[in-house]
C-alpha cells in the first residue's frame, strides 16, 4: 500500500513538472516564440512540429510561414534534365549550394526521375511532367500538388513554354503558359498566354497585343519579379534587335520595354539573356559560336532594369573574353557571383565586384564535376526552403505527401552500375589486346625458328642473335611458345 500510494505521488510530481513546463513554454509572448522559430531552419520546424499541438498550429499556419519566409536564406539549385549518354538513359537530378557555395547533401526527392523543372517561387518548384499535369512541389517539405494541363496532347509543347510566378499583392501563385501558334506561317510565334491561378477551376487565355517570339522564350528564357513576368521578344527597329516584354500577373497588363542605348554590335551570332539581379531584370549578353549556340566567344555584358517608367538600364560588369564557356540559365547571377560552365563539364563561378567593372577570368571558383550530364543542358534556379503549404489547395488537384525517393535512387545506381560494368568490360578487352599482341613475337619466333630448319648453319645462328636481341625488348607475355 505504500509503496502504491509512493508511486501515485511519484506520478502526481511528474505530471506536475511536466505542466510547469508546459506552462513556461505557452506563457511566453507569441511575437517572441515568432522571432524564435523565424531563425530555425526548415528542418528543425518540421521536427518541432510533433512537439506539441500548439507548435504544431504555430508553425503550420500561414502568417508564420509567411514572416519565416521573409528571413529564409536563398540557395542556388542546379537541375540536370533527363538525357541520355552513349546509349544510357540518366534521369533528372539537381544539387543544391547553400550561401557559402557549399555544396549539400540534401536529396531532393520532389524531382521525379523524368521532371522537367521550369521555375521556383517562395520554396515551391514549378515542374514539367510527361503526363497530362503539372506538378508544383515545396521543395523542404515534400508537398506535392498536380494539377491539369491546359489541354493534353499539345502538339510540340516545351518545358520552358511554362512559367511559375507569386503576385505579393494579390497573395497568388499562377503558372503561365505561352500558347504556340499552330496557324501556316506563324513562325514560331504566340499571341495567347493561359494563366491559371492556384485556387481557380480553369486556366483564363490572355491575347498578347502582337505576335512574339516564342523561341526568344525558349532560348532567353522568363523570369518573375514583383507580380510581373519578363522575357525578351524579337523587334527589328528596337536597340540590339530585341525587346523586353513584360506582363502584369495581376492586371493582365503588358509593356514593351526597350534595351539599352548602347554601342553593340548585333550579329547573328549574339545571344541574350533575361535573368534577375539585386531583384531588378537583368540582361546579359554575348556573341556566341555559330555552330554551338551556347558556347560564348566574345566579352560578356550584363545590365540591370533600375527603372521601369524612365527605361533606364545601367551596366552591372563585363566579362572579358570567357573561353568557350556556358551560361546556365535563368537564374546564372546569385550573390555577386556569377555562374559558367566549361565544355569540360565543370561549374566555375566568378566575382563581379563593383559596379560598371571589368572582370578577367582569373577568380574563378571551381563549383563541381557535372559529367555525364552535358553542360548545355544544365539550368540554375535561385530558390529558399519554405513552409508554404499545398494542401490549401486540395479542391482543385491532387496533392501527395512528402515523396521517398528509393525508386530515384535505385535508378540512379542502375545507371552508375551500368557504367562501371561497361568500364570493366572495356578494361578486359584492353588487357586481352595487350596479351595478343605481346604474343605475337613470340608467334613470329617460333615461326622463324621452324624456318631456320631450312637454313645453313651460318646464317641460322645470326638470325637467331638477332631474334634474341629483338626478344629482350620485348615485355614478359606468360605465354607457353615451344620453340624448335
Amino acid at each position: 500500500m505504500a509503496g502504491k500510494t509512493h508511486t501515485m505521488l511519484s506520478d502526481k510530481s511528474k505530471s506536475k513538472t511536466q505542466w510547469e513546463v508546459e506552462c513556461i513554454i505557452n506563457r511566453l509572448p507569441g511575437d517572441l516564440i515568432e522571432q524564435i522559430f523565424c531563425r530555425l531552419p526548415v528542418s528543425t520546424l518540421l521536427r518541432c512540429i510533433s512537439v506539441c499541438k500548439q507548435w504544431y498550429n504555430f508553425i503550420r499556419d500561414p502568417h508564420f510561414a509567411a514572416a519565416h519566409l521573409q528571413q529564409a536564406s536563398s540557395c542556388t539549385l542546379l537541375f540536370f534534365p533527363q538525357e541520355s549518354d552513349q546509349g544510357d538513359l540518366y534521369p533528372s537530378d539537381a544539387i543544391i549550394f547553400d550561401e557559402a557555395w557549399s555544396q549539400s547533401k540534401w536529396a531532393v526527392p520532389v524531382i521525379g526521375p523524368d521532371d522537367f523543372l521550369c521555375g521556383s517561387c517562395n520554396g515551391l518548384l514549378r515542374l514539367y511532367t510527361k503526363t497530362s499535369t503539372i506538378k508544383i512541389a515545396n521543395l523542404a517539405t515534400g508537398e506535392c500538388l498536380h494539377l491539369n494541363k491546359p489541354a493534353k496532347n499539345l502538339r510540340g509543347d516545351h518545358f520552358s513554354f511554362y512559367s511559375f510566378g507569386f503576385h505579393p499583392v494579390m497573395k497568388q501563385y499562377m503558372v503561365a503558359h505561352f500558347l504556340a501558334d499552330r496557324r501556316k506561317h506563324s513562325r514560331g510565334t504566340f499571341n495567347v498566354i493561359q494563366v491559371y491561378t492556384l485556387g481557380s477551376e480553369n486556366w483564363k487565355g490572355v491575347r498578347t497585343p502582337e505576335s512574339l517570339s516564342l523561341s526568344c522564350i525558349k532560348d532567353s528564357g522568363v523570369v518573375n519579379i514583383d507580380g510581373a513576368m519578363y522575357w525578351l521578344t524579337e523587334d527589328t527597329d528596337a536597340n540590339w534587335n530585341h525587346a523586353v516584354i513584360s506582363f502584369d500577373l495581376s492586371a493582365e497588363t503588358f509593356a514593351k520595354i526597350k534595351l539599352p542605348a548602347a554601342e553593340l554590335r548585333s550579329p547573328d551570332n549574339r545571344r541574350f539573356w533575361v535573368t534577375e539581379l539585386y531583384g531588378k531584370v537583368c540582361i546579359a549578353t554575348a556573341e556566341v559560336y555559330l555552330h554551338i549556340p551556347g558556347m560564348l566567344s566574345g566579352d560578356l555584358q550584363i545590365w540591370t532594369l533600375d527603372n521601369k517608367e524612365e527605361q533606364r538600364w545601367t551596366q552591372r560588369g563585363s566579362i572579358q573574353h570567357p573561353p568557350s564557356l556556358y551560361i546556365p540559365g535563368p537564374h546564372f547571377v546569385q550573390r555577386d557571383k556569377i555562374m559558367m560552365q566549361g565544355p569540360d563539364c565543370n561549374l566555375y563561378s566568378y566575382e563581379l565586384f563593383g559596379k560598371n567593372c571589368k572582370t578577367g577570368l582569373s577568380n574563378m571558383v571551381h563549383l563541381l564535376d557535372f559529367g555525364p550530364h552535358k553542360p548545355e543542358k544544365m539550368q540554375s534556379f535561385l530558390c529558399v526552403k519554405s513552409l508554404v503549404r499545398l494542401d490549401a489547395y486540395k479542391n482543385i488537384g491532387v496533392v501527395r505527401g512528402p515523396k521517398r525517393c528509393e525508386g530515384w535512387d535505385s535508378k540512379k545506381w542502375e545507371v552508375w552500375e551500368q557504367t562501371i560494368r561497361r568500364v570493366e568490360d572495356q578494361w578486359s578487352t584492353i588487357y586481352q589486346q595487350e596479351r595478343d599482341a605481346a604474343a605475337i613475337p613470340y608467334t613470329l619466333a617460333a615461326t622463324a625458328q621452324e624456318l631456320l630448319q631450312h637454313l645453313s648453319q651460318v646464317i641460322r645462328q645470326n638470325i637467331t642473335m638477332q631474334i634474341d636481341q629483338i626478344l629482350q625488348h620485348v615485355p614478359y607475355c606468360p605465354v607457353q611458345v615451344i620453340l624448335y
